[in-house]
């Protein structure tokens, strides 16, 4: 169990401006936009997700959306029949790898646009707490995103928007706009805003950049550029040929740039992710300054025959879930009393 300043249950979790119903969120793109369209195949949504409460997180965050619809790497399709079961496989095969304690994922952003998703999922998933992702090439597409969502969603009605300005999977150098995007979007902005850290940009000026723009709380960390080659033919087992690595590999990286980003003054609040997995994961991060902590591939994701065991994956993460649900985190960076 976690120990902190006292166990105690929690209600709402204020992180600034920014609403949780606890301190465990989960990460982006690993359960779609929070509900499934077909459930025998739960496109874009982990199959252990299927057997967790998804409302009693603090957050869920979507998939990261665009202005329009975009295919990136893989597919938006959701309507996949059995017969089509092996093909799916393949291109998934595709995007998405297991490697050496993580995985490599370059779907590119497919996703089916911020309209859509307003209309067809948002409605569905007010039982959440809601961190709606969005990515765009330039300022001007994320003040559309911010003016879409804030003219279908109240103030209050979802937790915060994340501007995700660090993704590889997508070939762009996001450096080039960050600041014309926190100057412009930012401020319009009618919900809180969270901006997404890579561990490959610089990531201390970066946070700077954001806490100067009014931000209201850092992800850190999305994933890290990363590269398999099949050992046979050299050649990319990604259509990508780079992905980003996420799970158990990059959570030393995660807890180093979450230390230093307090080492180096940043006082806005920090969600952490990358390998988290038990609540000991969650501690580590609590201790080295996080003010929550978000699941990612390192729970979500496994083999294909390891998803016949996603009901007792679930029972793990609800374990997780009651533990972070009584931790009250220290000051950032000092270990809880004992």
């Amino acid at each position: 169990m976690l120990r902190g300043r006292g166990i105690r249950d929690q209600g709402d979790v204020r992180l600034g401006d920014i609403v949780l119903r606890n301190r465990l969120v989960t990460s982006s793109s690993l359960l779609g936009y929070g509900v499934a369209n077909a459930p025998l195949v739960p496109y874009g949504m982990s199959p252990v997700s299927m057997f967790v409460p998804l409302s009693e997180f603090g957050a869920v965050t979507t998939r990261t959306l665009t202005v329009e619809r975009r295919e990136g790497h893989f597919s938006t399709r959701d309507d996949y029949r059995l017969g089509e079961l092996p093909g799916l496989l393949r291109r998934y095969g595709r995007v998405l790898r297991s490697t050496d304690g993580g995985w490599v994922n370059a779907f590119g952003w497919c996703n089916v646009g911020i309209e859509a998703y307003l209309r067809d999922y948002h409605p569905r998933t007010r039982d959440q707490r809601t961190i709606i992702s969005l990515g765009g090439f330039s300022a001007a597409e994320f003040v559309t995103l911010v003016d879409r969502v804030n003219d279908a969603v109240p103030a209050g009605e979802i937790a915060a928007v994340e501007f995700n300005v660090s993704c590889h999977n997508v070939n762009f150098d996001f450096s080039t706009i960050l600041q014309d995007v926190l100057d412009q979007a930012v401020p319009r902005s009618n919900h809180p805003v969270i901006l997404k850290l890579s561990p490959d940009y610089d990531y201390l000026r970066n946070a700077q950049q954001a806490a100067r723009a009014g931000v209201s709380a850092l992800t850190a960390i999305n994933t890290v550029k990363a590269l398999r080659l099949d050992p046979r033919t050299g050649e990319p087992l990604l259509t990508n040929r780079y992905g980003g690595l996420s799970g158990r590999a990059i959570k030393p990286i995660g807890l180093r740039v979450v230390s230093e980003l307090r080492e180096a003054g940043v006082t806005l609040p920090i969600i952490a992710t990358g390998g988290i997995r038990t609540a000991d994961d969650c501690r580590e991060y609590f201790w080295a300054g996080a003010d929550a902590v978000s699941l990612g591939s390192a729970v979500w994701l496994a083999s294909y025959p390891g998803y016949a065991l996603a009901p007792l994956r679930a029972l793990h993460v609800r374990r997780v879930l009651r533990a972070v649900r009584r931790y009250t985190p220290q000051s950032p960076g000092r270990a809880p009393s004992r």
